[in-house]
């Protein structure tokens, strides 16, 4: 005998309505993704946004806000309108470092296009070696500045490696001022920032090279095409786009240039700063108890507005380039 409100044994319970079914299934589910797809990416981006505000945005908007004061260390200065921007116009330190800036970026590029791409095109080459040579190349890539500046002192000495074998061989009669004469020490950081970038843009070279047809070099060659002829009818054009980028990066970087400076320099930048760069009078004008604030945040300001235009060109240029 059965009570009421069981169910007899063997008889199954009566099934509730689908739409009831489907509602209890579906309805925790979906409250739960919508959950997820609105708080889940930006819970993911909080960390990276947290340090670009506090350590990228709000530093570069303290740094235009500075350069309309007269601040100084532990000083918070006063409003002065343009009076850092018209000082920076018109002092002549200026001037050197932004012809030192822009000499650099001219010697610097054109190499950084070339040579990588020459070497990508020596690396590719299934040789015997080949593994070593490209770790070879690209170990001063990882290498550490400052050790990489303290090989390069040693060789451009007075009595260093290349003096030491320009004298032995009777090329020269005294050792050659590397690192005192202004003009011989900015282009000695120009050779340790080209030794220094090869092996990366060599990568980035090699990394296009792979996806390159072929079957483009055979027909070339079939055509009775030589090896010279071969890189600039196909390997050229086939890595225009790659050449660009790597112009655009390098001369970013060329521009903005410190660390091969200062320290083959020295803080002075060389004498009486003739080897200034933009970077580098911004780090001797805004360091020290003594430092300008406002005029190293203008010139910060500058800088950011010749980058910016600097980017501007190239990509105007290779847009150009595209569309032609």
């Amino acid at each position: 005998m059965t009570s009421v409100g069981t169910t007899p044994a063997g008889v199954a319970a009566p099934a509730a309505p689908a739409g009831q079914r489907r509602r209890e299934r579906t309805a925790p589910a979906g409250s739960q993704v919508r959950l997820n797809g609105r708080l889940a990416p930006w819970l993911f981006l909080l960390p990276g946004l947290f340090v670009a505000l506090a350590f990228v945005f709000w530093p570069f908007v303290q740094t235009i806000v500075t350069s309309f004061t007269d601040a100084r260390p532990f000083v918070a200065g006063k409003f002065v309108g343009l009076e850092n921007y018209a000082t920076v116009f018109t002092d002549p330190l200026f001037w050197v470092a932004f012809r030192n800036s822009l000499l650099y970026v001219v010697c610097v590029v054109p190499f950084m296009i070339v040579l990588p791409l020459l070497l990508a095109i020596l690396m590719q080459r299934v040789i015997p070696g080949s593994a070593f040579f490209r770790t070879a190349v690209y170990t001063p890539v990882v290498a550490s500045t400052v050790v990489v500046i303290i090989i390069w002192q040693w060789m451009f000495n007075d009595r260093g490696l290349i003096n030491g074998i320009l004298q032995s061989i009777h090329v020269i009669s005294k050792p050659i001022p590397f690192l005192s004469d202004p003009v011989l020490l900015l282009f000695c950081a120009m050779v340790v920032t080209i030794w220094k970038g090869l092996g990366y843009y060599m990568v980035v070279y090699l990394a296009v090279l792979s996806n390159v047809p072929r079957d483009l070099h055979e027909a070339a060659e079939m055509d009775g095409a030589g090896v010279i002829r071969r890189f600039l009818i196909v390997t050229v054009p086939a890595m225009r786009a790659t050449m660009i980028l790597v112009g655009v990066i390098s001369s970013v970087s060329a521009f903005r240039v410190f660390s091969e400076v200062y320290l083959l320099a020295g803080p002075t930048a060389g004498p009486g700063g003739a080897d200034s760069t933009l970077v580098t009078l911004i780090q001797s004008s805004g360091t020290g108890l003594s430092a300008q604030l406002g005029y190293s945040s203008a010139v910060s300001v500058v800088l950011f507005v010749l980058t910016v235009g600097l980017l501007a060109v190239n990509l105007r240029v290779s847009n150009s380039k595209d569309l032609s």
